[in-house]
């Protein structure tokens, strides 16, 4: 699915002659000028009129369409949609058209974005940024590329910079309005909900959110694809998508590890789902993690793709999953960042309960090995976020944390680059963070660990954005119910000392869906490892990913060192602190490939080298 948002302005007629094409859909404003442009699939597009009025819904969701109709009839501004815009279930696109002003936005975790740019004097929105990069001539944006080397992510705000330049995507909890000149401006219409529900009341908050997002899918699309890992959170929407009554097939692939007991904890729930289909992949039956596939070659327009170690992984799936014509799989992405122990707690819950936090702390700091020194530091620092990416900016290595154990300190970003990063990319970054530091650059949210949550929730988004972008060919949507954002908001209410109990593994999500989820399944309190997995893709494919490196496209730009490249992947790696920077870099590599022959190649101008 792709399309284009259009203001309702005559100048915008020769936009939607450009974009069309053979299959393309148009929805037009009252005025009878073209709005929705594009090639979106039949029933995943929900369009409600009243009067002059015009409202689009993209995506899986359910809501009432005569109360739609009616809040849009009595609407005369975006802002009064805000309601309806808080009750959709699932992951959208909203837009709408009132009286010549649009309203158009995505999710807050920006797994569904807005992206937008000026063609030919009025502003153009799009779900992706491909057609816009088309419709402008955009070229690539070097310095956000350089971000791409960033493990394992750039914080906020940076992660957001589109790696096209005159391409903007909105800030987090806002939403675009284009007038009838085509001039356009961001408002905000979401902030994160005060962290004030106890437990309960919260646990039921999230509960009715899943359940309301597994529902609003099946009613769409029955057939269901679903991983089974045997962790808590995929295992989890399995039940919950089994309850909504989904014709369910779930996907496990078995760990290379045979230590790894999440094989046993998916029997055991493949035993518990008996209506549902499972498969069970041994490893020799599937890609290995950096293998290489026939997607590498094709060029994206959202950019290098976070998830690239495993994307021959995904495209294997996607093609079964084709075949069997099921176009929706769910996974579970969003648990670890909602529910799971964040760096940032500790802070947090010292400033609302300091004497349940003190034991906390205490026995966190055993547990962990941190100093005590850097254990105090931590939780009584009063870094702005501003003035913490100045420090980031100064701190910026090219090598992984020291073994000494340290607290976690300010906002929990803690970022590297590669050994093999060249110093002409540790000042590209390093430049940015200081920019936005100057720039007074404010946090998702006041409370820090709300603002990491919500940076860890939008980070994902990105990713599984890319993703579906990468796997669009295939006809199969790869989505989180975790990261919608109705989940979101119930988990983010949740009081901060009922977010971690002593001896509990993800409290809030167990106790929601306590009665859904069988109780052996919620009993554990663990999670697989997966080191194995990359041991061996390495290992299986060294032979190509040394003769990626006799001749790096990223060396020719200047950002890496070729040699200490190569030299990493041939030395002994006891750990993974090194090899994890491995998938930034070669996303970003075969990005450039890709583009190789094309007119927005960085070195179609001329070789740097």
């Amino acid at each position: 699915m792709s399309f284009l948002i259009l203001p309702d302005s005559p100048d915008a007629a020769g936009v939607a002659e450009r974009a069309g094409g053979p299959g393309t859909r148009v929805i037009r404003h009252a005025s009878g000028r073209p709005w929705l442009v594009g090639d979106w699939r039949s029933g995943v597009c929900a369009i409600v009129t009243a009067g002059g009025h015009r409202l689009a819904v993209f995506g899986r969701t359910d809501f009432d369409r005569g109360e739609a109709q009616r809040r849009l009839a009595d609407a005369r501004t975006g802002p009064d949609l805000d309601a309806l815009a808080r009750r959709l279930p699932g992951a959208v696109h909203l837009a709408t058209s009132l009286d010549g002003l649009t309203r158009t936005q995505g999710t807050i975790s920006t797994a569904r974005q807005v992206f937008y740019a000026d063609v030919n004097g009025v502003t153009v929105a799009a779900d992706d940024p491909g057609t816009l990069v088309q419709l402008t001539g955009a070229a690539p944006d070097e310095d956000a590329l350089a971000l791409r080397l960033v493990s394992p992510i750039a914080p906020w705000p940076l992660l957001l910079r589109p790696i096209w330049n005159g391409v903007r995507q909105l800030a987090v909890g806002h939403w675009l309005e284009m007038d009838t000149a085509g001039r356009h401006r961001e408002v905000e219409w979401w902030r994160p909900p005060p962290a004030t529900e106890p437990l309960p009341t919260a646990a039921t908050a999230v509960r009715d959110a899943l359940v309301g997002s597994l529902g609003a899918r099946v009613a769409t699309d029955p057939a269901v694809s679903a991983d089974l890992s045997g962790g808590l959170d995929s295992t989890s929407l399995c039940f919950l998508a089994d309850h909504a009554g989904a014709d369910l097939v779930t996907q496990h692939w078995i760990p290379v590890d045979r230590a790894n007991d999440d094989t046993a904890w998916a029997r055991r729930a493949a035993e518990m789902l008996p209506r549902a289909r499972h498969r069970f992949v041994e490893p020799a039956d599937a890609p290995t993690w950096f293998a290489a596939g026939p997607g590498d070659g094709h060029l994206d327009a959202e950019g290098p793709l976070n998830w690239t170690r495993n994307r021959n992984h995904h495209e294997h799936q996607s093609r079964l999953l084709a075949a069997e014509d099921i176009h929706l799989h769910l996974i579970g992405v969003g648990g670890d960042e909602l529910f799971g122990l964040q760096s940032t707690y500790f802070w947090s819950l010292l400033r609302r309960h300091p004497l349940r936090a003190l034991p906390r702390v205490r026995r966190a700091q055993l547990v962990n090995r941190w100093s005590l020194g850097s254990t105090v530091r931590g939780l009584l620092d009063r870094t702005t976020y501003a003035r913490s990416l100045a420090v980031m900016a100064d701190g910026l290595a090219t090598e992984a944390p020291r073994a000494a154990r340290q607290a976690p300190q300010r906002w929990g970003n803690d970022i590297r680059l590669p050994p093999w990063a060249s110093a002409a990319a540790i000042d590209a970054i390093r430049r940015q963070l200081r920019d936005a530091a100057d720039a007074g650059t404010a946090p998702l949210s006041p409370d820090r660990l709300q603002h990491q949550t919500l940076q860890s929730v939008v980070r994902s988004g990105v990713a599984l954005r890319q993703l579906n972008s990468v796997l669009r060919a295939h006809g199969v949507d790869w989505e989180a119910p975790m990261l919608d954002d109705r989940v979101l908001e119930a988990a983010l209410a949740v009081r901060v000392e009922d977010r971690v109990s002593p001896g509990r593994y993800k409290p809030v999500l167990t106790a929601a869906l306590r009665g859904v989820v069988p109780e052996p399944v919620l009993a554990r309190r663990n999670k697989g490892e997966f080191s194995a997995e990359m041991y061996a893709g390495v290992q299986r494919n060294l032979r190509a990913l040394l003769d990626v490196t006799d001749d790096l496209r990223l060396a020719r730009l200047g950002l890496v060192d070729a040699d200490l490249m190569r030299a990493e992947l041939l030395r002994p790696q006891p750990d993974l602190s090194r090899l994890r920077f491995l998938e930034a870099t070669l996303a970003y590599e075969n990005w450039l490939r890709a583009a190789e022959g094309t007119r927005v190649h960085p070195l179609t101008a001329g070789d740097r080298s």
